[in-house]
């Protein structure tokens, strides 16, 4: 009964979105996609596939093949123009790995054609491990996308293969990595997930690292979302620990946040040449300011990394409903958006699926 209260209450502005979704502030609907706590949620990420040529080992358990289905391109296309109307201006597409996906090029021609309410260009970015990006950098930036996140642990050569479980991908994500500076597909952004013990020895050479090829290096405290049952709260390297090791060799100054709910806490480093941001969701958790809601591989919304319940958008597309009634459930469905993760408290749970199935 709730949420067919919400779905009414929003059925209005959604039929205005529906009718225009693309194009400028003139169609926009009267009632941008807010929680109820507040939040305005203008960042989606979408997963477009759960396969991935990597077997991180603090990610799967080994099996490279997708669990769960995979929309058409034209699903995926037609679900966030839906979003695009409620006021989405940040698409990120993730995996898996998303330069596995075939048609990935035309989705992105198509979403770099989308407007904002505001009338502006979409904010496309993509998350990587980098293996196929050296020549598919150029490509990327032709079709559209702006910038580019690779997922990096180790600078280190054989730690980082040991990590991956493949052989030779260090020096292939390196060359990505270059390519993908070369192309304009900047600021550049190296996510590390620290763990202890494993490959937190790699803190001081990332902040080199970081200088040396002109990227933002961004680390990122261990969360509860792998396929086994490895995480404890004594595994997490906490932010404060980080800062204060790379200030050790390199000292660190403070950046402002960009925006409210910007994700990462800045550094430069004191002569002003490279950048450092850590991500720290355990320690210091950014819940209060987030913007984000995330879509999976086969069509559900999830309102939380940690949601307990999945929300089945693309069932509904299946089922024959509308344009207005789809972007009424989208809206109803974020106003239910939890207020917190609670990582570390007593009954916790971890989500049913794992970051690999959920998107990063």
């Amino acid at each position: 009964m709730a949420l067919q209260k919400r779905l009414e209450r929003y059925s209005l502005g959604v039929m205005m979105a529906a009718a225009s979704p693309t194009t400028s502030s003139s169609a926009a609907p009267a009632t941008r996609l807010t929680d109820s706590h507040g939040r305005v949620i203008h960042d989606l990420r979408v997963s477009i596939t759960d396969r991935c040529n990597y077997k991180c080992v603090y990610c799967r358990t080994g099996e490279l093949g997708a669990q769960y289905a995979e929309l058409g391109i034209g699903e995926y296309l037609r679900i966030i123009r839906l979003f695009v109307g409620l006021g989405i201006e940040k698409v990120r597409l993730t995996g898996g790995e998303p330069l596995l996906r075939h048609g990935l090029l035309e989705l992105l021609q198509e979403l770099a054609r989308m407007r904002t309410l505001a009338g502006e260009p979409l904010d496309l970015a993509l998350t990587t491990n980098g293996h196929l990006l050296e020549s598919m950098a150029p490509q990327l930036k032709a079709a559209g996308l702006n910038r580019i996140t690779v997922s990096m642990d180790a600078v280190d050569e054989p730690t980082f293969e040991r990590i991956t479980r493949i052989p030779g991908s260090f020096q292939t994500v390196l060359a990505g990595i270059r390519a993908a500076r070369d192309a304009g597909l900047t600021p550049l952004k190296v996510n590390c997930v620290l763990l202890r013990g494993f490959n937190d020895g790699e803190i001081e050479g990332f902040a080199h690292f970081a200088r040396r090829e002109n990227v933002v290096v961004r680390f990122i405290e261990f969360m509860p979302l792998e396929e086994g049952r490895l995480w404890t709260p004594q595994i997490v390297v906490p932010l404060q620990e980080i800062v204060e090791r790379i200030q050790r060799v390199l000292p660190l100054t403070s950046l402002p946040p960009r925006e409210a709910s910007e994700t990462a806490r800045r550094y430069t480093f004191a002569d002003g040449v490279g950048e450092i941001g850590i991500i720290a969701p355990v320690s210091q958790a950014f819940c209060g300011a987030c913007s984000r809601v995330r879509l999976t591989s086969d069509g559900k919304i999830r309102t939380c990394l940690f949601s307990q319940t999945e929300h089945d958008l693309y069932g509904r597309m299946r089922a024959g409903q509308s344009d207005a009634e789809l972007s009424a459930f989208i809206a109803g469905t974020v106003q239910g958006k939890e207020a917190r993760h609670h990582i570390g408290e007593p009954g916790f749970l971890k989500p049913s699926r794992s970051m690999v199935h959920i998107g990063g």
